[in-house]
């Protein structure tokens, strides 16, 4: 089993449908998504449901976490979910475009009954965390002082620079998106950073964790890049037996 690891998406439906018919993907393979699917970008409505249509319709396994701008959409409509007053302030009124709503700065019960159903459960079944093997896999990071069990879904979502800044103890490599940078972090064995900035004109990035190889696309290309990055571990291994 292989596992591909793709960073945040944010509404970019062209860029996400040409990565995933583009992948190699076996039935025995996992597709892992560190959240973000909505906001800001032209399509998030189109995101969503070409995801769900594709868990429905592949033999891969999926894994949806959740993001913080996916948690503000929540708190929006009025559902579990944080920091919903700032949901237009972060692109929350290209989603609600895609929905053909309005962006007001309350959601009204017309607004949530345009959600439709299927993406609803979506939203409300995504995961804060996954563990796979020796890598953990959230949307923003960790708070490097705390184990796991006491980590906090606020953390989770919407850490940065207390994260990316400093080693932590966790015996895991953490992959993770939420905060955009021109390619992508490795700061072995920490942590690798995976959201390369697609809706600001970058690329989306998948990282396929058992070969080591980077898979990205451009904002408005057609054609995926494939790219071993298996060197950057091998250099991490030097060091340490050095």
């Amino acid at each position: 089993m292989r596992s591909f690891v793709i960073g945040d998406v944010h509404g970019c439906l062209d860029e996400l449908t040409c990565m995933l018919t583009s992948l190699p993907l076996e039935s025995s393979d996992r597709l892992i998504f560190l959240g973000d699917y909505i906001d800001r970008g032209p399509d998030s409505k189109g995101v969503v449901s070409y995801l769900i249509e594709h868990e429905r319709k592949g033999k891969q396994e999926h894994i949806f976490l959740k993001g913080n701008h996916e948690d503000m959409f929540l708190s929006y409509l009025g559902l579990a979910g944080r920091h919903g007053d700032m949901f237009l302030f972060n692109g929350g009124g290209a989603t609600l475009a895609s929905y053909g709503l309005f962006p007001r700065d309350s959601a009204s019960a017309d607004t949530l009954s345009a959600i439709p159903s299927e993406h609803l459960r979506f939203f409300q079944s995504l995961k804060t965390h996954y563990l796979l093997d020796s890598y953990l896999c959230v949307h923003a990071g960790i708070d490097p002082w705390k184990p796991l069990s006491q980590q906090q879904e606020e953390d989770l979502l919407w850490i940065r620079d207390e994260f990316i800044l400093n080693p932590h103890p966790l015996p895991y490599t953490v992959l993770f998106g939420h905060t955009p940078r021109p390619e992508v972090l490795f700061h072995l064995p920490y942590k690798i950073g995976l959201d390369t900035g697609l809706v600001y004109g970058n690329q989306l990035t998948c990282l396929e964790v058992e070969e080591k190889v980077l898979y990205q696309i451009n904002r408005g290309r057609k054609k995926m890049t494939r790219r071993p990055v298996g060197n950057v571990w091998e250099q991490v291994d030097r060091s340490h037996s050095a």
